[in-house]
């Protein structure tokens, strides 16, 4: 259908993430000889290999302890690595060039581990990584998201104008706030349309307080009703007006607005309206963002499953998808390196499982669907994305390539550890689960059945196919092209799982490559929570990582893993 605008009915437009950073330092180098410093912060950002300054605090004069009043906004962006520089300098001068203020220190991160950290405090270095005294800064991020409120309505009218020559009107709604511009007005909110009703009753929907307002909640809205025309030319049944703080007021009750055309109240005295528009209820809920839960200390878990099956060739030969080059890196490693060096910032411990299937492994050489590429299964635990690809290269040099492609058991090992988080009934934890295949994979059933139990659960899965192999059945788990369900017609309960070819970044970015394969994770892991009713942690800005909890759930796994373990190897010794 037409609209006069490019909007779909019962949609609203989000706003950008933005976060504010709020500094402050401690025990900062005096370079004043009659005074104490004159420090600043310069914020600056990297891009293209170059760093470029960003913006910069207020100067506290006299301080070798400041706390800045000006906070620093910046765009938030999940899937990317958002190198971030903060440079302190006495500020002695007027003019705006650096070269000519004292040095006082400075720190590299990234925007990830900052807003990851609740209160991240870190000591500042000189040149060299020189330590600048016992210099230190602190940086505390808050979204700056306006309101999380939502305005959950429902809408029905009465007695509403006949347009059509040979039915009754097809009416909908139009929510429009006022621009920026005097008579400016922007579209906020479409419903559908309800064929041949003169008093119908829309669905109910939801708008965000942000979207309808601004956070004004005296802000005039106004609301149009229309007759929907096939061809596009809708006819204008009526309008009127309200604000939020109105709607808000009266949520509890009934409230009915006239319904009016402005030219047939123009021409005619007589006229009074052209139907009733009513409001039948109005509540505002809640709904928490991606950094509300990461704020709260909810942890994401990044578990790694990668693909050793024969197809991958010969790791020995240079053709093959597995060749340790000593000149770079083969695309396994640029996928893990991907994806684990943004994943990594809102994992405490930065210590990762990583699991491998489709191969003969030491030491009685039986095939495995599903064991740690450090071979103990035990504490399959990495030290950092480097420890995954330390153990990766090792293990390529002690299995035997076999198969066949069966992605299920790594599933199902992440869906055991998911149960257990679940249990906890808080946003602690959260799993993302990354497998790397280069085929086919033959379990296609089995991994329908285990993607759509996992979408019960708090995890997510992003499979980057290897390699050129056909990866049609990928799209079908990816369920882009329809909901995925199982033999049995079991639908998924959410979308989690994201499926993306290497080949398509071949020439790109790491950083291409990550942003794609994570973009969808932020609404996964608040689709999640809210589904369940579940609130964030209240924040633990005072508590240093990692967090007990997190220990609790680190030690419950590895428990797990040690567990499942006997049964496994149990299994692989029979099967040998």
């Amino acid at each position: 259908m037409a609209y006069p605008t490019a909007m779909a009915p019962g949609t609203a437009g989000n706003p950008a993430t933005k976060v504010e950073l709020r500094i402050s330092c401690k025990n900062l180098l005096d370079k004043d000889i009659t005074s104490k410093s004159d420090p600043l912060v310069v914020l600056m950002m990297e891009q293209r290999g170059q760093w470029h300054e960003f913006d910069r605090t207020d100067r506290v004069k006299n301080s070798l302890n400041p706390q800045f009043s000006k906070a620093l906004a910046v765009d938030y962006y999940f899937e990317e690595v958002q190198k971030l520089k903060f440079a302190v300098y006495d500020i002695d001068n007027a003019t705006s060039r650096l070269d000519d203020d004292d040095f006082l220190g400075e720190h590299e991160t990234t925007l990830g581990q900052v807003v990851s950290s609740g209160t991240y405090t870190k000591p500042l270095v000189l040149k060299y990584k020189k330590p600048a005294g016992h210099g230190t800064i602190t940086i505390v991020a808050e979204e700056m998201s306006g309101t999380n409120d939502i305005l959950n309505m429902s809408f029905r009218a009465t007695k509403l104008d006949k347009k059509d020559f040979f039915g009754k009107s097809d009416p909908y709604l139009e929510f429009w706030k006022t621009g920026s511009s005097s008579g400016d007005w922007v579209l906020v909110h479409r419903t559908e349309y309800i064929k041949n009703n003169q008093s119908p009753t829309w669905k109910p929907f939801k708008v965000s307080v942000q979207s309808m307002c601004n956070g004004d909640y005296e802000k005039k809205i106004k609301v149009i009703c229309y007759d929907w025309d096939s061809d596009g030319s809708h006819d204008l049944i009526g309008e009127f007006y309200t604000t939020v703080q109105e709607l808000i007021d009266n949520g509890n009750r009934q409230v009915e607005w006239q319904c009016v055309h402005p030219k047939k109240k123009a021409k005619k005295k007589s006229y009074t309206n052209s139907g009733l528009v009513f409001m039948t209820s109005c509540k505002v809920t809640r709904e928490y963002s991606f950094l509300d839960f990461i704020f709260g200390g909810c942890q994401l878990n990044f578990i790694v499953g990668i693909d050793f099956t024969a197809s991958n060739g010969n790791p020995a030969n240079a053709q093959s998808l597995h060749y340790i080059n000593p000149y770079g890196p083969n695309e396994y490693a640029q996928a893990i390196t991907a994806v684990g060096n943004v994943i990594q910032d809102y994992d405490s411990d930065k210590l990762f499982p990583a699991l491998g299937f489709g191969a003969k492994i030491p030491p009685n050489y039986g095939v495995s669907h599903e064991f740690a590429i450090n071979f103990n299964m035990s504490n399959p635990f990495c030290a950092g994305i480097e420890g995954v690809l330390q153990a990766y290269e090792n293990c390529i040099r002690q299995v035997q390539l076999y198969g066949p492609t069966n992605v299920s058991p790594i599933i199902y090992h992440v869906i055991r550890f998911a149960q257990e988080a679940q249990q906890q009934q808080n946003a602690s934890q959260y799993f993302v689960l990354l497998i790397l295949t280069d085929g086919v994979i033959t379990d296609m059933d089995q991994a329908r059945e285990a993607i759509v139990q996992a979408s019960h659960l708090p995890m997510s899965i992003i499979i980057v196919g290897v390699g050129n192999a056909n990866f049609a059945d990928m799209r079908v788990l990816d369920g882009d092209d329809g909901v995925l369900k199982t033999v049995r017609g079991n639908p998924v309960a959410r979308d989690i799982v994201q499926f993306v070819p290497f080949r398509e970044f071949k020439n790109a970015s790491p950083a291409a490559l990550a942003k794609d394969v994570l973009a969808e994770v932020p609404k996964q892991v608040t689709d999640y929570f809210q589904k369940r009713g579940i609130s964030p942690n209240a924040r633990a800005d005072v508590l240093p990582p990692p967090q007990p909890h997190h220990n609790h759930c680190k030690n419950r796994i590895t428990a797990i893993h040690h567990n499942h373990c006997k049964n496994r190897i149990t299994a692989i010794v029979r099967s040998s």
